[in-house]
């Protein structure tokens, strides 16, 4: 088994998180300033954007507008626009990005991994063959192989079908 390492994350994690009563992608929910914050399409319970902070090129977040740890405040509809739009994103990544495959998965609490404790998020992460590399561990260095603005656009394209 072959192991994705993402060391660039640390700044992110190690980063001092200010408390507040809205989340991160609470405020980039009610922002207007889709480009900014890398949304690539909205819904009417649910947004997508991409991650700024990649494990790897076209990592994916879909996020319900309501704030909520885990899926037991959201109703039956905002579920089912959750996992549509996770799935129109899958399907818009592989149009654009052609990639082998997909980790989509959500973590739920500290321990599980989750970065952002108070809000749940959906992570659909791209995978190619051979995609694991010396970059990240020799050089301290991902590659991506497109700007995320560049792949914002494409991805606001092709989500508008």
């Amino acid at each position: 088994m072959e192991s994705l390492h993402a060391p660039w994350r640390i700044q992110y994690i190690l980063a001092p998180k200010n408390p507040q009563d809205e989340s991160l992608f609470a405020r980039i929910a009610q922002s207007p300033n889709d480009e900014e914050n890398y949304v690539v399409a909205r819904d009417r319970t649910c947004y997508a954007l991409l991650n700024r902070f990649p494990y790897t090129g076209g990592h994916l977040l879909v996020v319900p507008y309501k704030q909520t740890p885990d899926f037991n405040q959201l109703t039956d509809e905002e579920m089912t626009d959750l996992m549509k739009l996770t799935r129109r994103c899958q399907n818009a990544l592989s149009r654009v990005m052609k990639p082998d495959g997909f980790n989509i998965g959500v973590n739920l609490g500290k321990v599980a991994g989750a970065g952002i404790l108070e809000h749940l998020h959906i992570h659909i992460v791209p995978r190619w063959n051979g995609d694991t590399n010396f970059m990240p561990v020799i050089a301290n260095t991902t590659v991506l192989p497109e700007a995320l603005l560049d792949l914002a656009k494409k991805l606001r394209e092709a989500l508008a079908v």
